[in-house]
């Protein structure tokens, strides 16, 4: 990486690094490497089932990256979120979840992952072409995805990115569960990297701490597309947003309620792409390049913010009217695009 990739990287993070030692960038490639070699040792050959990510949240996989050492690729993994498809499996270990309009009005998740990877994440699904330019904003990320149309892939292909598909390595992925394909395909990310980057990888732009001054109470917001709806209903107890999908709870593989502790409701341009489903339906494209209104929820408190994001290669910053920068809450990060009015 160069020194000026490794400056934007520490610009868009947030946090500034030393440069190590030649001393302690050895010692850093050596944890890195026993950390590795643990992880594929401890890699299941076996398992033909969803329930190898139940235990997700319980069990991570280490932070693969020393102190002071240029952390690795996020995992990107594009995850359906159709009525057949849920509940979702690993969901709820991943640090942000997009969610982005798709045909026929439906919702598509795609989950990143940095802090911790979970023993197994899916259903997986296809990609669209406005995942490409979200992912920019990551240094070679990895995307784990089923397949896309024929014509996307060589846009896919071109891009800053490491694509994996089952037809890229098949011993990722696995055909679990009862439910009938397309809904039933899940990824083994252990197989994809040896270990969680760590968060430095997240190069969103995203800060967190205090909450900022002002915002108004709220316990409930809606956002809704014209087949699909997500409410996030604020829970004092746990400090988190429940999220409910098309009216039912949005729960993991386990059971266990999703619940992010930062909402931000972005309002973006979703126009047409070039693309069409087997139906003819046109693909939605999300700009996320650009600037507009959002909406960040976090402690039981909404905030009307600004956001910007000057370049694919950029993160977005969320600002406030004064033009301060806001601080999300520690965890998990939803983050619902819907079309600016």
């Amino acid at each position: 990486m160069t020194d000026t990739s490794r400056s934007r990287r520490e610009a868009r993070t947030g946090r500034a690094r030393r440069q190590p030692s030649t001393t302690t960038a050895l010692a850093a490639l050596a944890a890195a490497l026993a950390v590795s070699i643990a992880a594929a040792g401890c890699t299941s050959s076996g398992g033909s089932s969803p329930d190898d990510g139940r235990s997700a949240s319980q069990s991570p996989s280490p932070t693969g990256t020393a102190p002071g050492a240029v952390p690795g690729p996020v995992l990107a993994v594009k995850i359906d979120n159709a009525p057949d498809a849920r509940p979702q499996t690993g969901l709820d270990s991943a640090d942000v979840v997009y969610a982005e309009q798709v045909e026929g009005g439906l919702s598509r998740l795609m989950a990143v992952y940095a802090s911790r990877l979970p023993k197994a994440v899916g259903p997986v699904r296809s990609a669209r072409e406005s995942d490409l330019e979200l992912l920019r904003q990551f240094d070679r990320p990895v995307l784990a995805f089923s397949g896309a149309q024929s014509k996307l892939l060589p846009l896919i292909d071109r891009a800053p990115l490491d694509a994996v598909t089952p037809g890229d390595k098949s011993d990722a992925y696995f055909r679990g569960g009862e439910r009938p394909a397309p809904h039933n395909l899940y990824l083994r990310p252990s197989r994809l990297l040896p270990a969680a980057p760590g968060e430095e990888a997240l190069t969103t732009g995203f800060r967190f701490g205090p909450a900022p001054s002002g915002g108004r109470t709220e316990t409930s917001r809606t956002v809704r597309y014209p087949a699909a709806r997500f409410t996030f209903t604020w829970s004092a107890g746990p400090a988190r947003w429940l999220v409910t999908t098309d009216g039912e709870p949005t729960v993991a593989t386990d059971g266990r309620r999703l619940a992010p502790a930062t909402v931000v409701v972005q309002h973006v341009r979703v126009r047409a792409s070039g693309f069409h489903d087997f139906l003819g339906n046109n693909t939605p494209y999300t700009e996320t390049v650009g600037s507009g209104k959002a909406e960040v929820l976090r402690d039981g408190r909404v905030y009307d913010v600004h956001w910007k994001r000057p370049t694919a290669a950029d993160g977005t910053e969320f600002t406030a009217a004064d033009g301060r920068p806001v601080a999300f809450a520690e965890g998990q990060v939803w983050v619902v695009f819907t079309e600016s009015p």
